[in-house]
């Protein structure tokens, strides 16, 4: 049976969940070039992670008793069928852990040229909530 030689993954953050603001977990967060991983457990170990370009949204929340103790919680939304809420909870310097993965989202996106496009236009009719009168018969906006 021939072995098979993997690099290894070189991460650009990794950090632990946060207890009372130390690192007193056993939840495990990295992120990579393409990927964000989320490792918990002790003795039995589940292991997530999102694929970068498939992520939609990122939220920061950070209660009192987080910015207390200097920790926030990072939410990831992705298009991820087996992952789309992902919460990376109680990590330190949560705005520049955010930040960091939308700048690598958005490398990831950059590298696999992949970009949604919202319209925008200047028809009347785009915008519900605009009032207007729309006579079928003269085809014009009063």
């Amino acid at each position: 049976m021939a072995k098979i030689k993997m690099e290894p993954i070189e991460k650009k953050w990794k950090d632990r969940k946060h207890i009372l603001g130390m690192p007193l977990s056993f939840t495990k967060y990295s992120l990579s070039d393409d990927r964000i991983f989320l490792e918990k457990g002790l003795l039995n170990l589940k292991s997530e992670e999102v694929l970068l370009y498939r992520v939609r949204d990122i939220d920061l929340k950070m209660n009192l008793g987080q910015r207390i103790t200097g920790v926030g919680t990072v939410c990831v939304y992705s298009s991820d069928a087996s992952c789309p809420h992902l919460d990376i909870v109680n990590v330190k310097h949560p705005r520049q852990v955010k930040e960091l993965i939308h700048q690598a989202v958005e490398a990831a996106k950059d590298k696999r040229r992949m970009r949604t496009m919202e319209v925008m236009g200047d028809d009347p009719f785009d915008d519900p909530h605009q009032e207007t009168d729309f006579d079928p018969d003269n085809d014009t906006i009063d």
